[in-house]
């Protein structure tokens, strides 16, 4: 394993979304509730979600340029304590690199996490107990 890529991992349950917020115009929030009234879409997320995937699939090309340069990993990447033991062991350290969602398992304590991440990009969601999330602040990217 070198150090850029990380051991094959079992999927974890993890949520399917993650939620964000938005400020919008009124007139744009009107434009959007009028074409739910006139049944274009359901509610507002409907409308929310394809147009953020329509717009997604318009720079799918450059998407896929993007990931392949900046070598991400797509989906879910799980770590957890007996994960990062074994990379410990074999004397190396991971670069995490994530489009998705990155999970680091609440077994994993912050020295293990010092002593195994080197570097972490995630684009996306990154979850992990506080005390890791805190201890990896200066090696996030």
């Amino acid at each position: 394993m070198s150090p850029t890529t990380s051991p094959k991992l079992p999927l974890a349950k993890a949520p399917e979304s993650e939620k964000i917020t938005i400020n919008m115009g009124f007139v744009d929030l009107g434009h959007i509730d009028l074409l739910v009234a006139e049944g274009f879409y359901s509610n507002r997320t409907d409308f929310i979600r394809t147009a953020i995937r329509t717009h997604l699939a318009s720079h799918a090309d450059a998407l896929r340029q993007a990931v392949s340069r900046k070598t991400l990993v797509l989906g879910l990447q799980s770590f957890s304590a007996a994960d990062l033991e074994a990379v410990r062991a074999a004397g190396e350290m991971l670069q995490i690199r994530v489009l998705g969602l990155a999970v680091i398992a609440p077994d994993v304590t912050p020295a293990l996490a010092l002593a195994t991440i080197e570097s972490l990009t995630v684009l996306g969601a990154f979850h992990a107990p506080p005390a890791v999330k805190a201890a990896l602040a200066g090696r996030v990217h």
